[in-house]
């Protein structure tokens, strides 16, 4: 199963090292990663996708508390959460497939960044099936050039919140 983890950690030189270090010396796999500092510029946040059984995200969770850069974590799949990812995808659109591509730039609510006459540059925010479905439709009517994904990151919904006193 699919699990998005967050974690805070000291914003230090090697914490992100040693968090992947982690994943890496018992062959778990990340999917995706992002990391930036918080309102606190000590602690900055991990997001990270990866796979595996609830009692291995747990074990996981475990040995992460362990390291002494972080802070704290949560498996944000385990509550109701809100999850995004940005897209940027420069394409090329032969010249049979240009009325297609506004329609599906539309409907998705995407953005075009830029539109020289050689390629396009689009954005799109969202869950990461929608950004799989969007790169799928827009594919089908237009060469890929280009694909950059931020990851996942993910916040709780409602008032929880995972903080460094947590």
């Amino acid at each position: 199963m699919r699990h998005i983890i967050s974690i805070l950690l000291q914003n230090e030189a090697g914490a992100l090292a040693r968090v992947s270090a982690l994943f890496s010396t018992r062959g778990y796999n990340i999917e995706s990663l992002s990391v930036a500092p918080t309102e606190d510029a000590y602690i900055s946040r991990l997001t990270m996708v990866t796979r595996g059984s609830d009692e291995v995200i747990d074990q996981i969770n475990q040995q992460l508390l362990k390291l002494v850069d972080v802070v704290n974590t949560a498996d944000m799949t385990m509550d109701d959460h809100i999850e995004r990812e940005l897209l940027l995808m420069k394409v090329k659109v032969p010249a049979d497939s240009e009325d297609r591509l506004p329609g599906i730039i539309e409907a998705a609510g995407a953005r075009v960044l830029d539109d020289s006459p050689e390629t396009y540059t689009l954005e799109l925010t969202g869950a990461n099936e929608r950004m799989d479905d969007f790169i799928s439709r827009v594919g089908a009517c237009s060469e890929i050039i280009a694909v950059v994904r931020s990851g996942a990151m993910a916040i709780a919904r409602g008032h929880n919140v995972l903080s460094a006193s947590s």
